[in-house]
């Protein structure tokens, strides 16, 4: 188990890869009946595919404020 105490955007990017990979997971299934031959899925599976994106923003945005609250000018605020 790990002591370290989590940083501030710790969880944003945890869920934003979380959101990611189910939207991965949705744009192989999507494209898979394209190889297949088969009909292709309704335009509502295809708009579950834009989870990609919203996970990769979701993460990018836990990224920045963790650098935003580890940055050295707000370090020297807190001492």
């Amino acid at each position: 188990m790990s002591t370290t105490p989590s940083g501030a955007g710790d969880r944003l990017v945890q869920v934003g890869a979380i959101v990611f990979f189910v939207g991965a997971l949705a744009t192989l299934v999507t494209v898979a009946p394209l190889f297949l031959g088969t009909d292709p899925f309704p335009p509502v599976a295809y708009a579950v595919c834009m989870l990609m994106g919203v996970g990769f923003l979701i993460a990018g945005a836990g990224l920045v404020r963790s650098a935003w609250v580890s940055s050295p000018k707000r370090a020297a605020n807190r001492v």
